[in-house]
């Protein structure tokens, strides 16, 4: 799967560890920021890789900052891009089969980095159910295009 990847300055050693675990395990990452001592806001890579997952050209995304909650907002912004912060196995499980969330995020300051693999691991792994999600899922999209114009 092609993943793309993206923090702010909290979630760098975490980030940096769910790259070389997901390669790993055969999934070509794209990290998308920051580096090594780099500070940034964290609304400028949910913007940039949320963009980048609801034009397709990123299958999934994941992003990290302090507690998760900031990126989560941010990147429901973008029109096209469910995003759900998972700290819990079901939760991660359910953010696809149930909501077809196309984006993770973790935080980094609330989440141990060996959770953080096996939820990545869970989610990834787990696909949109359909069945009685698919009318729930349509109902958010027909929000989202009522209230949003497309994102530039």
């Amino acid at each position: 799967m092609k993943l793309a990847i993206g923090c702010d300055q909290n979630g760098y050693v975490l980030k940096t560890s769910l790259i070389a675990a997901l390669q790993s395990q055969g999934h070509e990452i794209i990290d998308l920021g920051c580096d090594e001592n780099e500070v940034i806001d964290y609304p400028d890579v949910a913007e940039r890789l949320s963009l980048d997952v609801a034009s397709g050209e990123y299958e999934r995304g994941i992003l990290i900052c302090g507690t998760g909650i900031g990126m989560a907002i941010v990147a429901n912004k973008i029109l096209g891009v469910r995003a759900a912060q998972v700290q819990d196995i079901y939760s991660a499980e359910r953010a696809a089969r149930s909501n077809d969330a196309n984006i993770i995020t973790f935080g980094a300051q609330v989440i141990s980095i060996e959770n953080a693999k096996l939820l990545a691991e869970t989610w990834l792994k787990s696909e949109f159910a359909g069945g009685r999600s698919i009318p729930k899922v349509e109902k958010i999209n027909r929000i989202d295009n009522s209230y949003r114009k497309p994102s530039p």
